[in-house]
């Protein structure tokens, strides 16, 4: 058996670079705690939530380190998760910040409360809050 891998850190490639902080930052409560280049605006930022991390990369053009192409996206090709204290209030503040409301508040057979709302470049984020059974 292989050991097992250390920590996940998922990266979002932002074409609106500016709104795509703010969502997460100012939105959702992120505190940066990586900017590269440290000077001058970023080509990318990490937000700290709780124990977890969000990278977000600006689209500029530059070829990716990867070399695949970042747009234009098609399908699903990612969705976050984000646990909230109040999933009404958050849809309810987002949605005043112009974040499309994809599927509205609702109770789950799992029991948790579920919402989706699309960040500035159309990706899926589902928010809900613990299970508090």
């Amino acid at each position: 058996m292989h050991p097992p891998a250390k920590k996940l850190f998922p990266m979002l490639s932002a074409l609106d670079f500016e709104r795509s902080l703010a969502f997460y930052a100012d939105q959702l409560g992120g505190r940066e705690s990586y900017r590269f280049p440290p000077e001058g605006p970023p080509a990318f930022v990490a937000l700290q939530f709780g124990e977890s991390e969000l990278g977000i990369g600006r689209l500029d053009g530059s070829p990716a380190l990867h070399g695949q192409a970042l747009r234009p996206a098609s399908g699903h090709r990612v969705e976050l998760c984000v646990y909230v204290d109040d999933v009404d209030a958050t849809v309810d503040r987002l949605a005043g910040a112009g974040a499309p409301v994809v599927l509205p508040p609702r109770d789950m057979p799992w029991g948790e409360r579920v919402a989706y709302v699309a960040d500035p470049d159309g990706n899926l984020v589902m928010l809900t809050r613990e299970n508090v059974s």
